[in-house]
């Protein structure tokens, strides 16, 4: 028998408008409803992941989920249970719903609390993919409002609209597992590539090589693509982390039975990178609520999927008899150990896109996607348009990558929306000048703001790195290297003069609220006094970092200068490997004798999850981390800067860049 589409659907239940008036929204989680009017009702928007659920909820990862729904969402109004007892069936926000992180514990709560519909005006692009994945239908159009109103039954046409071949079909069967039996069944096929040769872009290069052409034979490689070919892609590297694989194991099993095998395992990682000093800063009232020991699950879940199906697993370190941390956070591991230029490389996370430094397609995936790939070890893609950026010139004199992207993530283009699902392609004289890990900072903040991922061309710093890191023929590496072809569409071209560009600082919110650190205090009303300098996470804990951090220090303590009294100054690196580094360049004694907290691996901070998070909303960090939606650090207010300004401030006692001190 046919395994059925959905041609239409008659949506229940009441609707929500996330609003900026915290009455508005009061009245209608009581019952009530309003007069929506977009002129009175501003929407919000940016709501992150990390708002729908925030990192603790995430220790769920089945139907529970739906009773912390929106519990995260700036103004603390939306309790536990309210959407799920609220009789809501669409939800309605303004611009980036879904921006941050890529757990799909978002998506899935608001369907487990019974939301059919999500209506925005811009839908990032993971978060999207998600909500097809488990049968969450999305729109920006919000016309079909008044039709939600009248209790009409709608077309599904109106959601797969502007949806590429694969996209409309998973979301008419209701979700990617049962597309895909009805693509083992033979009752639907992805669509053929016959794009006929043409000059292709960096990502379309690669998306091009690992195309699936006969998923029987194995068959992969198609001569071009073009931007919106829907297809398969065979990945060369899949990864998780304890936060989501036990979400994907389980869907893993539901999906394709309990007897399913991880194929190919040995391209396929486990990382316990997230939530390692989780208990060094989790609440009295979590632990009360059984929270330190759901937690702890995850990683026990996690180490007994790896072992059933011989997945390696980077967990964590012992020393001197001692557990002290992870190995690595997942990304900064990638990039050390695993990942090649040319490859296709998917993670469930959002910071997967780190590894495009080395020159590979690297981007986060959904639970779903994931327990997908385990079987099939292909990943379904759109492919994306790309926006080009051409950096000229040389960076001043205390002037770093994480400026850049700042400054970059600050125009217009990004505060728009319009680089929604685009692929940030870095090129030009000044990417070449910069470091692996400074390249690393700039692919890694591709996402912050709705890109699809970021890529660099890999040349001999690539090479070096990983003759050097690795102990891999030069030759070798070089035969794998992708270039895109002279001539290449790309949707912008941006010409870039880094000499223009001067520290940064993005004020608390979203990290495209960018400004100069210069203004700083004119846009904030004075000198930012900070409680918080955390000097870490993949982004920040590299070892160029390492080298920033010690600059400044070693400068402070040279004039007798320690951490300011009242301020508390984390630094954690990125993997041991990293660690190791700092050991060997004595920037250990410099941190020391600055008064600076060191933490071995883990994502810590960044996700509300170790040392260096605020507990109060009064408390206010500088950060060297990637992104500072509202809660992603604890309730404070987090900056985020540049290594150098981060140690400065620690110094200074307020945000200042290192001449200030």
């Amino acid at each position: 028998m046919p395994i059925p589409r959905r041609t239409s659907v008659r949506p229940s239940g009441r609707i929500l408008y996330l609003t900026e008036d915290p009455e508005a929204l009061r009245a209608q989680l009581a019952g009530g409803s309003i007069d929506f009017d977009p002129e009175r009702h501003a929407l919000v928007n940016n709501i992150s992941t990390d708002e729908l659920t925030p990192g603790w909820v995430c220790y769920y990862y089945d139907e529970t989920l739906a009773r912390y729904c929106l519990v995260g969402l700036r103004g603390g109004i939306i309790e536990r249970d309210a959407i799920k007892n609220g009789g809501f069936g669409v939800i309605v926000s303004g611009r980036s719903k879904g921006c941050g992180s890529s757990r799909e514990t978002a998506p899935y709560s608001e369907r487990e609390a019974g939301i059919q519909i999500v209506v925005a005006k811009s839908i990032e692009k993971i978060y999207g993919q998600n909500c097809q994945n488990i049968g969450l239908l999305t729109t920006t159009d919000f016309g079909i409002l008044d039709r939600v109103r009248r209790g009409e039954e709608i077309p599904i046409a109106e959601f797969t609209r502007g949806l590429d071949p694969i996209s409309r079909d998973v979301v008419e069967y209701g979700g990617l597992f049962t597309y895909n039996k009805a693509r083992l069944a033979g009752e639907v096929s992805p669509p053929t590539i016959d794009t006929p040769p043409r000059p292709m872009t960096l990502c379309e290069k690669i998306i091009a090589s690992r195309a699936i052409v006969d998923a029987k034979t194995g068959a992969i490689g198609v001569p071009a693509v073009k931007p919106g070919d829907s297809l398969f892609v065979r990945t060369d590297v899949r990864f998780s982390h304890e936060y989501v694989t036990p979400m994907a194991e389980s869907l893993f099993r539901a999906g394709f039975g309990p007897d399913a095998k991880v194929e190919a395992p040995e391209s396929v990682y486990a990382f316990r990178d997230h939530l390692t000093f989780l208990d060094l800063i989790m609440p009295e009232a979590h632990k009360k609520m059984g929270l330190q020991e759901q937690a702890a699950s995850l990683a026990t879940v996690q180490e007994a999927f790896t072992q059933k199906h011989r997945v390696k697993l980077y967990g964590e370190v012992v020393r001197d008899g001692k557990t002290v941390g992870s190995e690595a956070i997942c990304h900064n591991k990638v990039i050390e150990e695993i990942a090649l230029p040319g490859e296709v490389v998917a993670g469930t996370d959002s910071h997967t896109c780190m590894a495009g430094a080395l020159g590979c397609f690297a981007f986060g995936v959904g639970s779903t996607d994931m327990a997908n790939a385990w079987l099939t070890r292909d990943i379904r893609v759109a492919v994306p348009e790309s926006a080009r950026f051409n950096l000229h010139g040389k960076l001043r004199p205390g002037v770093t990558a994480k400026d850049v992207m700042l400054y970059l993530l600050s125009q217009p283009f990004w505060k728009s929306g319009e680089g929604i699902g685009k692929v940030l392609e870095f090129a030009g004289e000044g990417v070449r000048a910069m470091g692996l890990d400074e390249r690393a900072t700039l692919t890694n903040m591709a996402v912050e703001a709705g890109g699809f991922t970021g890529i660099i061309e890999a040349d001999e710093v690539v090479v070096d790195y990983l003759v050097k890191q690795r102990g891999l023929d030069a030759d070798a590496v070089r035969a794998k290297i992708v270039r895109a072809d002279e001539g290449a569409t790309y949707m912008a071209v941006f010409d870039v003069d880094l000499a223009a560009i001067e520290p940064m600082v993005a004020t608390p919110g979203d990290p495209r609220n960018g400004v100069p650190l210069r203004s700083l205090a004119e846009v904030a009303g004075g000198d930012v006094k900070i409680n918080v300098a955390y000097g870490g996470s993949c982004t920040g804990g590299k070892k160029a970092d390492m080298d920033m951090y010690a600059e400044v220090l070693r400068a402070a303590v040279e004039q007798g200068k320690r951490v300011a009294e009242g301020v508390h100054l984390y630094i954690q690196f990125g993997s041991q490997d990293i660690r190791r580094y700092a050991e060997q360049k004595g920037y250990i004694e410099i941190f020391q004798r600055a008064g600076a907290e060191l933490v071995d691996p883990s994502c810590g901070a960044c996700i509300k999850a170790g040392p260096g998070v605020s507990f109060t909303a009064d408390e206010v960090t500088v950060s060297a981390i990637n992104r500072n939606f509202p809660g992603r650090s604890g309730p404070g207010k987090v900056y985020l800067a540049s290594p150098l300004v981060v140690a400065a401030s620690a110094i200074a006692g307020r945000i200042v860049e290192p001449a200030a001190i």
